[in-house]
């Protein structure tokens, strides 16, 4: 169990009736990290609290904090009357989340009032600077999207921080593995399993170390393996909640044998969650390393399209180190399966899933040109889906398996 440490002071120590306060609370961080700390002040005054806030609510928070030292700083217009300061250090998501320091201070504060404080996080000598982490750098880190936000959306906005997801887990498709720990550390599974059978996850302590994120070893329970999506060497109800984001898009040769196995292996009333790829919307093609005009996959001819790929060096977009051949950009984009909204929608519904929720993110405005005319509009302008849903299925004879498989 790892054990974290407070080390609060004020300035000046004897703060003046009226004068300004400054509280630093030094925070040293003994795990792997800390999800969403924060600090919180109590201020009392004969047994009575005078003043509570926190650095979360108050323009300090922090998605996480990789081990090391840290400083927040609490700074207040005027000090009122107190004599205690009571300081704890929350961490955690969701129904996880505790106090895990706390710290008791006697302070000689006098005066009428308090004003609420401005918060401020930086890191002591040897952290990584705070500007440097995935959440301060938001969406145009690679990293973030993976760690930080897929995590979220899964976890939070479409699986609503379920208790289901303290059990067991998989992901089918899980790629790199970023979100996977990132899910993983937010929600402490019993076990989560990614699979992917192109093994990118083998990087995932080299790409963490990268981010700041100094981790030798999966934690306990998170471990990753290369099955296919199309045969998982699973038992039947074995899962609490299957994940798959941007994966089914990818299975060459079509998906819905992995969408039958993903019903097979999840347990009755589990959670499946989905983000499939939309092959006809802007970011359809997955090329988006060589062109950046509005549906060009859709407009151009095919062999127009493959020149511009096979002859086009790459503008890299960042994934975690992963740099393909332009002949490998080739063979992915002719083996996407081109899914829509709505051809998702009947596939989950004949399955018997039941949706829990539902998000879509669309574009603002098509210029429709004569090489469109052809498209549904609700396929261009849909540029992502997300699905969760329940996994409504009876008792089924012993012979399920061979039933629903091709």
């Amino acid at each position: 169990m790892a054990s974290h440490r407070l080390s609060p002071s004020l300035h000046p120590q004897q703060p003046s009736a009226g004068m300004p306060l400054r509280i630093d609370i030094g925070v040293e961080i003994d795990d792997l990290l800390l999800i969403e700390p924060a600090v919180e002040l109590q201020l009392l005054r004969d047994g009575q609290m005078v003043v509570q806030c926190d650095s979360a609510s108050g323009g300090g928070w922090a998605g996480w904090l990789p081990r090391g030292r840290w400083q927040f700083s609490a700074t207040f217009a005027h000090a009122g009357a107190a004599d205690t300061l009571v300081v704890k250090l929350h961490a955690g998501h969701g129904a996880l989340r505790e106090v895990v320091a706390e710290h008791v201070l006697q302070v000689g504060a006098s005066g009428d009032q308090w004003a609420q404080p401005a918060w401020q996080l930086q890191a002591a000598v040897g952290s990584p600077d705070v500007a440097q982490l995935s959440w301060k750098q938001g969406h145009e880190n690679w990293f973030f999207r993976h760690f930080d936000h897929a995590a979220g959306v899964m976890g939070s906005y479409m699986l609503a921080d379920s208790p289901l997801l303290r059990g067991r887990v998989l992901d089918v498709g899980c790629g790199d593995g970023i979100s996977d720990l990132g899910l993983f550390l937010r929600h402490r599974p019993q076990q989560l399993i990614g699979v992917d059978p192109f093994r990118g996850y083998e990087r995932l302590l080299e790409v963490c170390r990268e981010h700041h994120l100094a981790i030798d070893e999966l934690p306990d329970g998170l471990s990753f393996s290369d099955a296919d999506g199309n045969h998982l060497p699973f038992a039947d109800d074995s899962f609490d909640v299957v994940l798959s984001w941007g994966s089914l898009e990818h299975i060459a040769g079509g998906y819905k044998q992995t969408l039958r196995e993903i019903k097979r292996v999840l347990r009755p009333d589990g959670l499946f969650f989905v983000h499939p790829g939309l092959y006809y919307s802007n970011y359809g093609h997955h090329l988006g390393e060589f062109c950046d005009q509005p549906f060009f996959h859709l407009t151009m001819a095919e062999e127009e399209l493959k020149s511009m790929v096979l002859n086009t060096p790459p503008s890299y977009i960042d994934r975690a180190g992963e740099f393909a051949t332009p002949a490998q950009y080739w063979q992915w984009y002719k083996e996407l399966n081109p899914i829509t909204v709505s051809s998702m929608e009947q596939e989950l519904r004949a399955l018997d899933f039941e949706f829990y929720r539902a998000a879509v993110r669309t574009e603002e405005l098509i210029e429709y040109g004569p090489a469109l005319q052809r498209y549904p509009i609700a396929d261009l302008a849909t540029l992502e889906l997300y699905l969760s849903c329940y996994n409504r299925k009876q008792a089924r004879p012993a012979d399920y398996r061979l039933q629903t498989t091709e």
